[in-house]
């Protein structure tokens, strides 16, 4: 008989344009595994957010894989040891998996080639990481020239197709029980918002891609707007691997409009942030630009006013109503508009000058979509940390900001303290004199807060 082919899944959770298992699939019969490794990434395992939306996700799949009379099976544990061993209890010498590039799964894949045959292909990324290289033969470290130059390597590879069927073994390997993982909350469930916002698993991720078509060749005027949601929402399916960015550029690469284009562009922004993590492993903790180390935050750790700062910031309670309404946005959904995300992540890092490390942890956990290498290479852009990054001088203003861009039915839907004032007066309901009660003061103006963070700076470049 064909010897058993064993599929390791992390975040690439589809039948569809999944190389290891079409290729898997002509070599044998396939067992299909995901394993639960909390302790290989230490302290970036997943978040509540990221759990939950994984439950739905692992249970989505493996009733995709019953349809063609195939099981997904569960190990927790460390991933090379369960591997290991389940190929022993399986008699597979093969091992196939798409290439993941967190440093922990780049340690993993070379400890288990060291034992067993391990196929690794390209799957969740328009070109190969690394492949994209300057004229030297070097990685990129700038975005817009990585960006021009993957262009003119396009087309990406083609799509590959759902095996029509699997091949089972004559015997399934024991797993473990998805609610045995308790993914979900209970204690509270917290989880109500992200039920009525999201539909998870393969077929929604391509219901949300048709359903966005008729929107994106207005994403390069709309994008910018949260009142207007003209976003893919796409995000936390590509994050999963519920779908491909393959998939997405073959599924609009007819489309000649600026709206497209943009997206593209936020497609290869992905890549980008996977070339980065590549030559920066540990990004996500360490400034690129080591001048910030010396930089003066201000530590919730030991400064209790710091603290209460960043707890105000966390739940929705800066006083300002488009950062309150992203926060608040976050923790019900899980996702935040990309645009308020810029806005957030700057009050944090120069309104409230605390470390976008202590963003980055906050939107690991909160985030469905929470990336490593994107999360960590947008929050170090926006610090002005980055290899390629906005300089921290530039000071986005959040007052500003909605109203520039429309955000007042968006703050009534997210801060319903609010969904009683005016266009005129919502952005900056205290300035207006209509500050509900039950709504905060500032807790800090915005001219004091930039002079604080420019003096800041004027002081790390002096010292």
């Amino acid at each position: 008989m064909p010897q058993i082919q064993i599929v390791w899944l992390r975040r690439d959770l589809r039948l569809a344009d999944n190389p290891a298992l079409y290729h898997a699939a002509k070599a044998g019969p396939v067992v299909c595994v995901y394993v639960l490794d909390d302790d290989a990434p230490q302290h970036h395992a997943y978040g509540g957010a990221s759990r939950w939306w994984l439950h739905h996700s692992l249970e989505s799949l493996s009733n995709s894989l019953a349809q063609r009379h195939a099981r997904l099976i569960l190990r927790r544990g460390d991933a090379v040891e369960e591997l290991t061993k389940l190929a022993k209890e399986t008699c597979a010498t093969t091992i196939h998996a798409n290439r993941h590039y967190e440093p922990w799964w780049r340690k993993a894949q070379g400890k288990l080639a060291e034992s067993c045959d391990l196929q690794l292909y390209d799957s969740n990324y328009l070109m190969p990481p690394g492949s994209i290289t300057t004229g030297s033969g070097g990685p990129y470290k700038i975005y817009t020239p990585f960006s021009r130059a993957m262009r003119t390597e396009f087309p990406p590879r083609d799509e590959l197709p759902a095996p029509e069927t699997l091949s089972s073994p004559s015997e399934w390997p024991d797993s473990d029980d998805l609610a045995s993982w308790n993914l979900l909350p209970t204690k509270p469930d917290w989880s109500g918002g992200m039920r009525e916002f999201w539909q998870v698993g393969e077929d929604a991720a391509h219901e949300r891609l048709e359903a966005w078509e008729a929107d994106v060749d207005d994403y390069d005027d709309k994008r910018n707007f949260p009142s207007v949601d003209k976003v893919s929402r796409l995000s936390p399916h590509l994050h999963w691997g519920e779908i491909s960015p393959i998939q997405i550029w073959h599924a609009f690469k007819h489309k000649r409009s600026d709206g497209w284009r943009t997206f593209e562009g936020e497609l290869i922004w992905r890549d980008y942030a996977q070339n980065a993590i590549c030559q920066f492993p540990d990004y996500a903790t360490k400034n690129y630009r080591e001048d910030f180390d010396r930089f003066a935050w201000r530590d919730p750790a030991s400064d209790d006013d710091a603290a209460s700062d960043l707890k105000a910031w966390q739940q929705g309670r800066t006083g300002y109503p488009i950062v309150d309404a992203g926060m608040r946005q976050l923790w019900q959904t899980g996702w935040m508009h990309n645009r308020v995300r810029m806005i957030t992540a700057s009050f944090l890092i120069k309104h409230l000058l605390i470390d976008w490390r202590e963003g980055e942890k906050w939107f690991w956990d909160c985030l469905v979509d929470a990336d490593y290498a994107s999360n960590a290479t947008n929050w170090q852009w926006t610090a002005g940390t980055g290899v390629d990054s906005n300089m921290f001088s530039r000071i986005m203003a959040p007052l500003t900001q909605s109203e520039k861009f429309d955000a007042a039915r968006y703050i009534r839907e997210y801060v319903p303290e609010l969904k009683g004032l005016d266009d005129a007066a919502i952005h900056d309901p205290e300035d207006a004199g209509k500050r509900p009660q039950s709504y905060p003061r500032k807790i800090i103006a915005h001219k004091a807060a930039r002079e604080r963070a420019l003096d800041a700076l004027k002081a790390m470049k002096s010292g």
